[in-house]
């Protein structure tokens, strides 16, 4: 997608920053619902996903939207355990299709990138703040 007129880095940066807090926030509901059953296939959880596009401007440069958050395609868990509440007939229940140390990783992986811009963010502030000094 390109944009009519010119991205700075503090709208690039926080575009970016926007984006990984989505990521972030999908992560959280993927972890919270780990672990979690229903009565049926069609009732269980399955984990999130954010999908990123890159949006340019008219002198190409680009930062990042987020485009959709879809479910991912990892199936529930069927457990045989006719003693719970949610049980179908068949005493099944469905677990959560979320791979949890696989979201741990994501999280790990999104604080960096979130924190990476962060310091893009304090590097050019101070690199401003720098060239007013200068002109002083």
């Amino acid at each position: 997608m390109t944009m009519n007129g010119s991205l700075s880095v503090f709208d690039i940066s926080g575009r970016a920053m926007s984006a990984q807090l989505v990521r972030l926030n999908t992560t959280a509901s993927n972890l919270a619902n780990a672990g979690t059953i229903a009565g049926s296939e069609a009732g269980a959880y399955r984990s999130m996903k954010p999908v990123f596009r890159t949006v340019m401007d008219d002198s190409g440069r680009a930062t990042v939207a987020v485009d959709q958050v879809t479910q991912t395609k990892m199936a529930p868990s069927k457990r045989h355990d006719p003693n719970n509440p949610l049980a179908d007939k068949d005493g099944n229940v469905w677990e959560a299709a979320v791979d949890s140390a696989a979201e741990l990783v994501e999280m790990v992986e999104t604080a960096r990138q979130y924190q990476n811009n962060v310091q893009v963010l304090e590097t050019a502030k101070g690199l401003i703040n720098e060239t007013l000094r200068m002109g002083q």
